[in-house]
């Protein structure tokens, strides 16, 4: 009977202290547990379940679609001439940080999520590497959304000071900001000792959870320009409110004379001719260049949108745990780092969604390529 208790006892403080969860870690764990609160018998891997190889199917599939529609909407903006200029560029630069994050972001995430425990079993060195890239390239994404409103905010206020010119040299400067700013965000706890971001005894790879450091990277990788893409898009609203909302469309009945004569509401001049019947050339409808800017202005709202719905909850986990030094449940952490994964992989479909030029242009690639 004894034996038998120092056995049960034995096996119980195993248990107890087997492999840990890295709670605090950049992609959470649990998403592919299959034991209750993650316990792992010791030198037993989980039993797959039907319910987890869906899972991973259907990460392994977001992050080859995110990686050949990148990658694709990239080839076609350097194959294409007409696509060398504004705003393009900034979609190039959208584009370029999201093949990164198919590349070399969710492939090490999802290696993570299969693990024992979520423990990371690739060493130090590939460790900072993960983490630096995942933060450098998830905000080097989200900043060029924000690009990409600024650009079209200052297009529609400013049509007339925001020359091709300015423009060019402008989206430069937004492109050259996006990626110094990220780096720095990225690489601040490496070269200035921030918080740690390994740790050996738990097999722990992890975004630094210093508080100070949690506060400076959510603010500027998502709160920041959360705030600004906000706060133009609104403008942005207003502006083509104000733009196209009030233009008439009036025909109005003039003598059979050569004169010209404006519509009320700013509308559309109405010209006749001198001649038997009188001819009157009425604009019905938008013209051209006012539904590619109402086009243009719908597609930076809804990848703003997008953006919100895929990082908010990820980035409200990642500003209160360190904090409160509390800790969500491991399955919605898990959900809410590949709901932000998936921002990736939607925005090359939105910008193709409103652009014909780009369905157009893949058309003609994929015809030379044959």
């Amino acid at each position: 009977m004894e034996a038998a208790n120092l056995s049960v006892a034995t096996t119980s403080v195993a248990l107890a202290l087997g492999p840990k969860t890295c709670s605090s870690s950049p992609s959470p764990s649990g998403i592919l547990s299959s034991t209750p609160g993650n316990a792992v018998l010791p030198g037993r891997e989980p039993p797959f379940s039907v319910f987890m190889v869906l899972v991973v199917t259907l990460l392994v599939l977001l992050i080859a679609a995110t990686f050949l529609w990148n990658l694709l909407v990239l080839v076609t903006i350097l194959w294409v001439r007409a696509f060398h200029r504004v705003p393009h560029n900034l979609v190039a630069s959208t584009a370029v940080s999201d093949v990164l994050v198919a590349e070399l972001v969710m492939p090490l995430s999802l290696v993570s999520e299969l693990s024992t425990g979520r423990r990371w079993l690739l060493g130090r060195s590939l460790c900072h590497v993960w983490i630096s890239f995942d933060v450098l390239c998830c905000t080097a994404s989200i900043r060029n959304v924000a690009a990409i409103a600024l650009d079209r905010y200052w297009t529609i206020t400013r049509h007339l000071q925001y020359t091709l010119l300015t423009r060019r040299r402008a989206s430069a400067l937004m492109i050259a900001l996006t990626w110094a700013l990220s780096a720095l965000i990225a690489l601040t706890p490496l070269l200035f000792g921030w918080g740690e971001v390994y740790d050996a005894r738990l097999q722990c790879c992890q975004v630094s959870q210093e508080p100070s450091y949690a506060v400076f990277s959510t603010c500027g990788a998502f709160y920041l320009p959360l705030g600004v893409v906000l706060f133009v898009y609104w403008k942005i609203y207003k502006a083509a409110k104000f733009r196209f909302g009030r233009r008439g469309r009036v025909v109005l009945p003039l003598p059979a004379t050569m004169q010209v004569k404006e519509a009320p509401d700013e509308a559309e001049m109405v010209f006749t001719a001198h001649c038997r019947a009188t001819v009157a050339f009425q604009a019905s409808g938008d013209s051209w260049r006012e539904q590619k800017e109402k086009r243009a202005t719908m597609m930076v709202g809804i990848l703003i949108g997008v953006f919100v719905l895929c990082w908010i909850p990820f980035f409200l986990t990642e500003f209160i745990s360190p904090l409160c030094a509390c800790s969500l449940p491991s399955i919605w952490k898990s959900i809410f780092l590949w709901l932000g994964y998936s921002n990736s992989f939607f925005n090359p479909l939105i910008y193709t969604a409103f652009n014909k030029n780009y369905n157009n242009a893949f058309k003609s690639l994929f015809i030379k390529q044959r």
